[in-house]
């Protein structure tokens, strides 16, 4: 009986391939060993009641689409708020769908996992992240830092005797970080980030235009004319509902507009950065001055946030090349060569 369990793991584990999951409050992104990223989808469910009993109706992109659009009985949700799990079962239920959606064509499908993680969160948040993969069928799941990650996404140098500085602005939250000689010397997570930048547009369109409008909208605007700087005369036609009178209504929203909307935010970022420059070693600091910091995540494809960086820290600022899977790929690259990265991993 004994061989035969035994047996049995071990072909489950021939049929079910590593995993590395970047578990973010805006999107999910899953990179299989050997193949790469094969799945980004927002992390959204949609949950429908009938007599009582509630189930998963649909995940990802579908229930993105429902979102602000649902009908009494069903409710779309984002399971994870500031970069943690606000709903474990709900997440649960999402890493199951991701799981089985990567491994469609496979007969058992129970994956070990590295998941990234904010650098802020808690033992509990982090604990409740590796019960819901694990309850998701995972047979072992690790964790590492999310600026860890996106280090070694965005190529930098992170074991050499050099500073490197990372800026990776998510969905719910913001990590600095700033590394050498493999280990992380200064990190923070701030959990303002995308989600706050979209929240902000509401509330100033709400205040100065009276016009009421979702996140989905305002999301919109923010990656259609949203900037840091205003360098343009660019307008954008905004449509949601007048506060007043309660009918749809149209304005003309400028780049001035979604600047102004976005400076608090904004501010609360740069007065991050300038904290992690002013507790940075004298001569990590003056690494920095040549190499900068390297911004990923969504929030650094907000126009003019690299200039606007420079501006108040006089350092230069770089955009990974590819922002938005930086911290999915470095997740995958520590999962690939764990040798390398072992001592930068969470968990049993």
């Amino acid at each position: 009986m004994f061989n035969f369990f035994k047996s049995m793991n071990k072909f489950s584990q021939i049929w079910s391939t590593d995993m590395a999951i970047d578990l973010g409050t805006a999107n999910t992104l899953v990179y299989v060993k050997g193949e790469g990223i094969v799945l980004n989808e927002p992390s959204v469910v949609a949950i429908i009641e009938e007599r009582g009993k509630k189930s998963v109706l649909a995940v990802g992109d579908e229930a993105k689409t429902m979102l602000g659009r649902t009908p009494g009985n069903i409710t779309a949700v984002r399971p994870l708020r500031d970069g943690v799990i606000a709903d474990f079962v709900v997440t649960e239920e999402m890493i199951k769908h991701f799981i089985k959606k990567v491994h469609k064509k496979k007969a058992f499908a129970n994956p070990r996992i590295l998941i990234c993680v904010p650098t802020g969160s808690t033992p509990v948040e982090r604990k409740a992240i590796q019960d819901s993969a694990l309850a998701a069928g995972a047979r072992k799941v690790q964790l590492i830092e999310e600026p860890i990650a996106a280090a070694i996404g965005a190529g930098l140098p992170i074991s050499e005797a050099t500073g490197s500085m990372v800026v990776d602005i998510g969905g719910g939250t913001t990590e600095i970080a700033i590394m050498s000689l493999g280990g992380v010397v200064y990190a923070n997570s701030l959990r303002v980030a995308g989600d706050a930048m979209d929240t902000g547009i509401i509330s100033y369109m709400r205040k100065n235009f009276n016009l009421l409008v979702g996140e989905a909208s305002a999301e919109k605007i923010k990656k259609e004319i949203g900037t840091a700087l205003p360098t343009s005369g660019n307008t954008y036609l905004m449509k949601g509902r007048d506060i007043r009178s309660g009918t749809p209504k149209e304005i003309s929203l400028k780049e001035e507009d979604t600047a102004e909307a976005l400076k608090p935010i904004l501010a609360q970022i740069l007065g991050g950065i300038k904290d992690a420059l002013e507790k940075t070693p004298p001569e990590l600091s003056a690494d920095l001055v040549d190499m900068g910091l390297v911004l990923t995540g969504g929030g650094a494809l907000l126009k003019n946030i690299d200039k606007l960086i420079t501006k108040e820290t006089g350092l230069p600022v770089v955009i990974a090349e590819d922002p938005l899977s930086c911290v999915a790929l470095g997740t995958g690259k520590a999962l690939d060569e764990e040798d390398s990265f072992s001592n930068m991993l969470l968990g049993d």
